[in-house]
């Protein structure tokens, strides 16, 4: 795998060095652009730890997928192929099933639970990052948010589960696509930057994503409708090659695990402030729809059959985790 990963860089022009050789170096893969809300995240953490050590740890950041796309993203930094990089947590979901738990519909009751389960130090992040460095190789520095899902649809706004009936809907996800199906649809996993022309050309009748996606690749010019139903939080992570990790001396490992929990907390907090604007901004182009408590309540039952799928597909690691997840709720 590594050989193969070092050989795709290598063909494509970029040079690539053994890990030894840059040992102060991070490089990062990204398959945003660089300006994108992830991109000026990881600039911020170099920025941060470029000044705290003087200059003797640098970040390169490779955005818009140069080196790896999102998928290959947990091989390449497990195999240290790359240093470092950003990938949705569902991509670690071949090798630690539990990281989709973050999919699950209406698990999180609301954005103050979301913060709770998913906050530095907690249950949840102990469960799913340990799992995810025990079997991939890739440390978790800190999670990187990104919203929460919403429908996208043409027609008659969706308000009622009974609305997907028969419905082919695009995902993101394998626990999406349980979503979808326990609504009655017909679930149709497509790549985020496939959307704007599957939904003009009517490949799919409804859309999954999250509302960043709405505006920034202007998908309210070919769809009327946006439900803010916020069934499930959205969440990449920021991934660092462990063997890397250990080789760096304790202080610079000090400096970059206080630098990804500051940026951590000021990405959340930024992302939540621009959904909201964005959803207000959306206005302007498509009717946006929020549900009342009764609605949200018929999705929620609608749906309460995933989490038990869940549990059995993914065992205790993922019990593990539904159950941090709702303890958390309550703190």
């Amino acid at each position: 795998m590594k050989h193969w990963i070092m050989g795709a860089v290598a063909a494509a022009g970029l040079a690539v060095a053994p890990i030894s050789a840059m040992a102060e170096t991070i490089r990062v893969t990204l398959q945003l652009p660089e300006t994108h809300s992830l991109g000026q995240n990881w600039n911020e953490f170099a920025s941060i730890i470029g000044e705290k050590s003087g200059g003797a740890l640098e970040v390169q950041l490779f955005p818009s997928a140069q080196l790896f796309k999102d998928k290959e993203v947990p091989g390449a930094v497990g195999s240290g192929a790359v240093e470092a990089g950003s990938a949705f947590i569902g991509r670690f979901a071949g090798s630690v099933p539990a990281v989709d738990v973050v999919s699950i519909p209406f698990i999180f009751s609301n954005e103050a639970h979301i913060r709770a389960a998913v906050a530095p130090g907690s249950a949840l992040r102990q469960t799913i990052d340990e799992a995810i460095l025990k079997e991939t190789n890739n440390r978790v520095l800190w999670w990187q948010a990104y919203g929460r899902n919403i429908y996208l649809n043409n027609g008659s706004a969706i308000t009622v589960p009974a609305d997907l009936e028969g419905k082919k809907v695009r995902t993101y996800g394998k626990v999406h696509g349980w979503t979808v199906q326990a609504l009655g649809g017909a679930p149709t996993l497509m790549s985020g930057s496939k959307q704007f022309l599957a939904y003009q050309q009517g490949a799919v009748d409804v859309g999954m994503t999250g509302s960043s996606g709405v505006k920034s690749r202007k998908l309210y010019e070919v769809m009327d409708h946006m439900t803010l139903t916020f069934d499930s939080a959205i969440e990449f992570v920021a991934v660092i090659n462990n063997d890397f990790y250990e080789a760096l001396s304790d202080e610079h490992k000090a400096i970059i695990d206080e630098a990804a929990r500051e940026v951590e907390q000021k990405l959340r907090d930024q992302i939540y402030k621009e959904e909201a604007e964005t959803i207000e901004e959306m206005k302007a182009h498509m009717t946006v729809v929020e549900l009342s408590d009764e609605q949200r309540g018929e999705w929620v039952a609608a749906t309460a059959s995933v989490v038990d799928r869940f549990v059995e597909e993914t065992g205790d690691t993922g019990k593990a985790a539904v159950d941090a997840v709702k303890a958390a709720d309550a703190q």
